[in-house]
């Protein structure tokens, strides 16, 4: 199975933690020269010291705002328009707050669907040109579980997290012709700053001790625990390899078994 990536440049959003930052160094290993983009440059210099480099890679960073959409599209572009080409595209960038749907004040929505649907279609927009005159090219957006089932309490990120799956079905439809693959990673409960925040903030709102509220969640995973970082990062980096040539358009959870429908 071809999984090497040597040749191929990767942009890893959200890189400076979490999923994003498993992500990159996975592909790293894999051969890929990466390209971080988050807001924080101190940690995404962290980042970049952390990425394999055995196969001559070259690794960079980009810093820039989710909440800004056009600063994000022009700061990749500008970084293309020197001659990188982009190959991979992680689409990748933290969740919203939780809470119930018809609580959420309007700003909640309009923040989550600038993050996420508007920086994901202007970064697609930026590197798929290159995409084609390469052919090869691959689109991995990290989206959620909830596109299959939505989940309590995340009334926000379920409503704009099947608008990106929807928005990532539509575009693997139409840049298939060209040897472009569009999927999406579907993580579950994954062991990141978002995860502990929805702990803490179950753990307020029922009364109970975090390390009960932990226990609770883990119980709905037939695995009967969290997923690492690492776990996802290997399901994005089968995506974007030359293996997953053939799959496009689809939704892959990762998360131990707790999503209750196929």
């Amino acid at each position: 199975m071809n999984i090497d990536l040597t040749g191929k440049r990767a942009l890893v959003c959200g890189s400076s933690d979490g999923i994003g930052k498993a992500a990159a160094i996975e592909l790293a290993s894999l051969g890929a020269n990466v390209v971080l983009l988050a807001r924080n440059a101190e940690k995404l210099q962290k980042v970049l010291g952390e990425l394999d480099t055995n196969k001559g890679q070259s690794h960079s960073y980009l810093v820039a705002d989710f909440d800004n959409p056009e600063a994000v599209g022009q700061t990749v572009s500008d970084y293309i328009a020197k001659g990188n080409l982009i190959n991979i595209l992680v689409n990748n960038t933290g969740g919203p707050p939780a809470g119930p749907a018809h609580k959420a004040p309007l700003d909640e929505y309009i923040t989550a669907f600038r993050r996420h649907l508007l920086c994901n279609q202007v970064l697609a927009q930026a590197t798929i040109e290159g995409m084609k005159t390469s052919g090869f090219g691959r689109i991995v957006n990290v989206i959620s579980t909830s596109v299959k089932a939505p989940l309590p309490n995340l009334g926000v990120s379920n409503t704009v997290r099947g608008a990106v799956g929807n928005w990532s079905k539509t575009l693997a439809n139409e840049l298939g012709t060209f040897g472009i693959t569009v999927n999406n990673v579907l993580p579950g409960a994954t062991e990141t700053g978002r995860l502990s925040s929805i702990i803490e903030n179950k753990a307020s709102k029922t009364g109970i001790s975090i390390q009960d509220a932990s226990d609770k969640m883990t119980a709905q995973v037939p695995m009967n625990r969290f997923a690492k970082p690492e776990e996802v990062a290997n399901a994005i980096a089968f995506l974007a390899s030359p293996a997953a040539s053939y799959i496009n358009g689809i939704n892959i959870p990762v998360d131990g078994g707790r999503t209750p429908v196929l």
